[in-house]
């Protein structure tokens, strides 16, 4: 089947998803109102709190949400076949990201700009609040590990994007003082930003001494360095220190000073490099050699389909961003369908295109099988085929193909970057809010918080040795990221429905895909854990992962029946009060 046939798919319903029911969600069911007093207005301090523009907090909202995961899950999850893995973005993102995104934008708003796990204590319980609390830190967690790992891989065979992603890093701060201290707009700044980042890519893929090849330095990828470090081991080890040295600078600066330039930045990139695999893919019209379905598969792709892609289709996470910090920049109400569905329909377009240059990359679908011979197979090469599949598909436009590479390579470690370091200042409240709560107010401020962030973080992608060797944390962590990242988006989508139940209004649009992503989730989580991680029959332990996912599905029943108790019984007072639409 060509492929323009599928992008044709996935854009109409899209369009038409923004078009009719984004509206009916934003006018029947949330009821924005453009006269509400957001918080960024009522709690302005120049460092979390700032009324934004919505065109660049849809920037930020949607560079942060983004990352490398929508890109990391499809290119696994068409394992088995292309025709589930765009089904489930598609519908995913219609009926269930979008709804997600945009709720957890809209209650936030409603409460102060408190995060969903603060308004887990206010619409639910106090023990729900610490248990929900818990279950975000360890997804959070995970994900630094998850996101440094996939940077420091692809610093590592693509080389020549070093020199680009980093030179965004002061183009983003001198952005960030000229339109704050000076006035002015951010467009062209960026857009002149964009146009040196991708000459410096381009030039470095074309000039070796341009390319910081630390495997090089360290000479070679076989030379031992210090006893069983080789060369590419000390490279990785030196990317996770570098990054970890890097976030926790972003993640205590100002919002203006660089989340929200580089962010806009970043928000062109997604355009531009959509736009470039786009019309890849319009002028060499290729056929999808991937199967539709993989009658092969070893694994059912029911339920796991709907983890693996995770952040392809609906994401936790989002929800995490939008009442973390997306929230709290809302210049008017009205913008929250824009930056929140508007922003999962953006994630969605991403998760597309990764499917298709996948599933056109190879030349023929015996090709495919080979490389994508076993679900193990394709965790481990999903990521690398994206790339050279988008590369491909640039190469259609005359870009030569490892140029190609390189900018893509640019694209994803960017959005990798942007989400890594969001994610970081996400655990410091977490952390600080568990500090308080349990009378540590040490562990409250911002420095001590944000370095038991960023030390836990580093620990976990270094630590674990996986079948990929020293520094596998984040590929061992991958499955376990999906799974609990879709759980909790199904508790954020409860607590949506808790809060539109009390307004009086409609639930079915928040409960059903609440209903569907908690069984599917809970149903792959429970196969994983009792008989993949526990090394129950044939299968080897893996106690790491199966501590962990124990906790996070112990946590998530016992808030799953607190919330059960809240919702039949109603609220009390004090949850009344503080439920209330008129809550500022």
């Amino acid at each position: 089947m060509n492929a323009i046939w599928i992008a044709i798919f996935g854009a109409v319903c899209f369009v038409m998803g923004y078009r009719f029911y984004s509206k009916f969600i934003a006018e029947r069911i949330y009821r924005l109102d453009p006269d509400f007093q957001t918080p960024a207005h009522t709690y302005q301090d120049g460092v979390d709190y700032v009324p934004t523009n919505k065109w660049i907090l849809w920037g930020h909202h949607f560079t942060s949400v983004a990352g490398a995961a929508p890109i990391v899950g499809p290119a696994i999850a068409i394992y088995w076949g292309w025709l589930p893995a765009i089904l489930w973005v598609v519908l995913g993102t219609v009926f269930a990201a979008g709804v997600h995104d945009f709720g957890a934008v809209v209650l936030s708003n409603r409460h102060k700009g408190h995060s969903v796990g603060t308004l887990a204590n206010k619409l639910i319980g106090q023990r729900a609040k610490l248990l929900f609390l818990f279950i975000i830190l360890i997804l959070v967690l995970m994900l630094n590990a998850v996101f440094a790992w996939v940077i420091a891989k692809l610093f590592i065979t693509f080389p020549a994007s070093v020199l680009s992603v980093f030179i965004q890093i002061p183009l983003a701060v001198w952005i960030g003082y000229r339109v704050y201290r000076h006035s002015g707009s951010m467009l062209l700044p960026s857009v002149i930003a964009l146009a040196v980042m991708y000459g410096a890519a381009l030039l470095a893929s074309e000039v070796p001494i341009l390319q910081l090849d630390l495997v090089s330095w360290f000479g070679g990828g076989d030379t031992e360095v210090i006893g069983n470090f080789d060369a590419t081991s000390m490279a990785f080890l030196v990317w996770i220190v570098v990054l970890m040295v890097y976030v926790y600078i972003a993640s205590t600066l100002p919002v203006w000073k660089l989340l929200q330039p580089r962010d806009y930045i970043n928000s062109h990139q997604l355009v531009v490099g959509l736009a470039l695999l786009y019309l890849g893919l319009l002028f060499g019209a290729p056929e999808m050699t991937a199967p539709s379905v993989n009658g092969e598969a070893e694994v059912s792709w029911y339920p796991l389909l709907f983890i693996t892609i995770a952040c392809g289709a609906i994401s936790g996470f989002h929800g995490l961003v939008a009442s973390g910090t997306t929230s709290k920049q809302l210049d008017k109400e009205t913008d929250a369908r824009m930056i929140g569905y508007g922003g999962a329909l953006g994630e969605g377009m991403l998760a597309m295109i990764a499917i298709i240059a996948v599933g056109t990359l190879f030349a023929s679908g015996t090709d495919f099988t080979a490389t994508y011979s076993s679900f193990s197979a394709a965790g481990s090469n999903g990521l690398g085929s994206f790339v050279k599949g988008a590369g491909q598909l640039a190469g259609n436009l005359g870009i030569p193909e490892h140029m190609g590479s390189t900018l893509v390579a640019v694209i994803v470690v960017s959005f990798a970057a942007t989400t890594l370091d969001t994610a970081v200042r996400l655990m410091r409240y977490i952390i600080a809010e568990l500090g308080n709560e349990y009378g540590m107010p040490v562990i409250a401020r911002k420095h001590v918080a944000t370095s038991i962030a960023v030390i836990t973080s580093a620990a976990l992608v270094i630590l674990p040795e996986g079948p990929n060797g020293f520094g596998s944390g984040g590929y061992l962590l991958w499955p376990l990221f999906g799974t609990s990242n879709q759980l909790l988006a199904g508790i954020t989508l409860m607590l949506v429905s808790v809060w539109l139940k009390r307004q009086g209004r409609p639930v079915v649009f928040t409960l059903v895909p609440m209903l569907f992503l908690l069984v599917m989730t809970l149903w792959a989580m429970a196969q994983q854990v009792i008989f993949t991680w526990s090394g129950f029959g044939d299968a080897d332990r893996n106690l790491l992962l199966f501590t962990f996912g124990s906790l996070i599905m112990v946590f998530t029943l016992w808030i799953l029946l607190e919330a059960s108790r809240s919702f039949r019984q109603g609220p009390t007072a004090s949850q009344e009060s503080l439920s209330s639409d008129d809550a500022r």
